[in-house]
């Protein structure tokens, strides 16, 4: 099977999932989330998994998603937004096109309204989300190919860009 169409990776809040929905109805090709695979694969959520076995065991599992997701599909892909913190993922996403979709933390606290389901996100949500697009920034620019920027913009906006990069 060919590689995924385009990987999409961005910190929580960046529009992976929905521009993601975009990109492959405009392409006419499948879109698949990791966050889900691990969730279908766990049977529990991933805010829940983060609960019951921790973060480490959160990140094996997610790790597993991803290399099974870049082998075997060919659509839009979107990681979770940790996924890249892992070293392996990254390597493996040499020679993908990905792009990150780079959001602001105006915009994402806006997009998260750090609902429950966002596990990281819970004791201190705006510090946090924060840290995290501090700390995952030269993560997203080393794996990806294409930034998009999408802060003040709509899903259908993002989608055109990520759409135009791929040609």
């Amino acid at each position: 099977m060919s590689p995924p169409l385009v990987v999409l990776v961005g910190a929580p809040g960046s529009g992976k999932t929905t521009v993601g929905r975009i990109v492959a109805e405009r392409r006419g090709v499948d879109f698949r989330d990791t966050d889900q695979d691990v969730e279908t694969r766990a049977g529990m959520s991933v805010a829940d998994l983060f609960v019951e076995y921790g973060e480490a065991h959160f990140r094996a599992l997610e790790r597993t998603a991803v290399a099974t997701a870049l082998a075997e599909h060919d659509g839009v892909l979107a990681l979770g937004g940790g996924a890249v913190l892992d070293l392996e993922t990254r390597h493996r996403l040499r020679g993908a096109r990905v792009v990150f979709l780079d959001v602001g933390l105006t915009d994402a606290a806006r997009r998260v309204g750090f609902d429950a389901a966002r596990p990281l996100l819970v004791l201190n949500p705006r510090a946090e989300l924060k840290r995290m697009l501090d700390d995952r920034r030269a993560l997203y620019e080393e794996v990806a190919t294409v930034t998009v920027a999408t802060d003040g913009r709509s899903a259908e906006e993002v989608a055109a860009d990520v759409l135009e990069a791929l040609g």
